[in-house]
């Protein structure tokens, strides 16, 4: 009886009862409150919060009923043990893998295959109630693991494809990747692996602590992602193409007319521009005509959280000619428009050297359209091959503060 009484058994129950309140709260919280406790002025998405608040009630639920099974039984050679360990699975990694593709904004990507590569460890579990002398446990842990590994090479892949994609289509990237929460919820999964296939007692502990440190960053990841723009790509690729005689530099002239405000009345100007692959000199020529007009001269590459969208609407041209044009340019909008916003940042601060006025780089990098100073400075060195304070100090020695 003092070994259930010893401190280290009373810290595990604070631990793995905590862990429990706080799921369970959480939960409750993504589902009841409508406000952001962490980021008043960001809307998360409506399909993240669902899902993380699904792994949160799973989680509370988790620690109810293996504190049943263990205060009622604790045999784990009985059904009920198979019964725990099989819902453990399927409810934890349902809920993970959908909370960590809902992240993923670029496109929907669908959960049934890795939900349907789940049955396996539940014909194993049947197995293991049907014939009791049977160890189907550890194989069913074992195909775990496996489905972890995979699941972790197809996150790591769509993440560096959702990257890409962030890149084509925004400007401002603070608290829009998600490689920081996919390292953590996928050492989290390594940790319940390493934790179904060790039975001492310092597993248990670290896996309780981890729990806290997960529900923490999840939270944080999911008040702080804003929802964002889904991208337009099957519509685009399914316009119809045009007829031979039509020639894309009429059309994006004809684009850029209606941005100016010259169109006919009888001709539709807001039938989008049909996505042709490889357009010509003369194209792109008046593309690049078209952003100098409506984008540069006007200044529109300051608005925060300009979007390729947003720019393509602006200058009247099809987001897909955009994207190709600054494809052959040898970019991307993400380089384009912080490439314009270090200029006029370099130019604001010649100016308010040379007339001797009191700024902070953080004042200039705001005028310069950058809602975080964090995500200027790294624009600013992929843009200039040095730190902020580096480039202002060879400039004259003005001081950041």
């Amino acid at each position: 009886m003092l070994e259930y009484t010893s401190p280290q058994f009373i810290l595990f129950c604070m631990l793995y009862g905590g862990a429990a309140v706080v799921s369970a709260m959480l939960c409750l919280y993504l589902l009841l409150c409508r406000g952001n406790a962490i980021a008043p002025d960001i809307t998360p998405p409506a399909r993240l919060r669902r899902w993380a608040a699904a792994f949160f009630g799973i989680a509370a639920l988790g620690h109810l009923w293996w504190y049943i099974f263990f205060i009622l039984s604790g045999d784990v050679n009985s059904w009920a043990h198979v019964a725990c360990v099989v819902l453990d699975c399927i409810l934890t990694l349902t809920t993970v893998f959908g909370t960590m593709l809902s992240m993923l904004q670029d496109r929907r990507r669908p959960l049934w295959p890795f939900v349907t590569a789940m049955t396996p460890i539940v014909i194993l579990g049947g197995l293991q109630i049907a014939r009791p002398g049977t160890d189907f446990l550890t194989p069913a842990l074992a195909y775990t693991l496996v489905l972890y590994v995979f699941f972790s090479i197809y996150m790591t892949v769509a993440v560096r494809q959702y990257g890409r994609w962030l890149r084509d289509n925004y400007a401002d990237l603070e608290h829009k990747e998600v490689w920081a929460s996919h390292t953590l919820l996928i050492l989290f999964l390594l940790l319940v692996v390493i934790y179904g296939f060790t039975t001492d007692g310092p597993s248990f502990f670290l896996l309780r602590i981890a729990d806290f440190v997960l529900f923490g960053l999840l939270l944080w990841r999911v008040e702080t992602l804003p929802q964002l723009e889904a991208a337009a790509t099957d519509e685009e690729d399914s316009l119809p193409e045009p007829e031979a005689s039509q020639d894309p530099a009429t059309d994006l002239q004809g684009a850029g007319n209606a941005a100016a405000g010259t169109q006919k009345p009888e001709e539709e100007p807001s039938t989008p521009l049909a996505l042709r692959r490889g357009l010509g000199a003369e194209a792109l020529s008046n593309i690049g005509d078209l952003l100098k007009e409506n984008c540069e001269k006007t200044g529109l590459y300051l608005m925060n959280d300009l979007t390729l969208a947003q720019l393509s609407t602006a200058v009247g041209v099809n987001r897909s000619y955009l994207s190709q044009y600054f494809s052959c340019q040898g970019m991307n909008y993400n380089t384009y428009i912080n490439g314009l916003r270090i200029n006029h940042f370099v130019s604001l601060y010649q100016k308010a050297a040379s007339s001797q006025q009191y700024f902070t780089a953080q004042q200039l990098a705001q005028q310069c359209g950058y809602r975080s100073y964090s995500t200027f400075s790294t624009a600013f060195k992929q843009r200039m091959g040095q730190s902020v304070s580096a480039w202002m100090r060879e400039m004259g020695g003005v001081e950041i503060h």
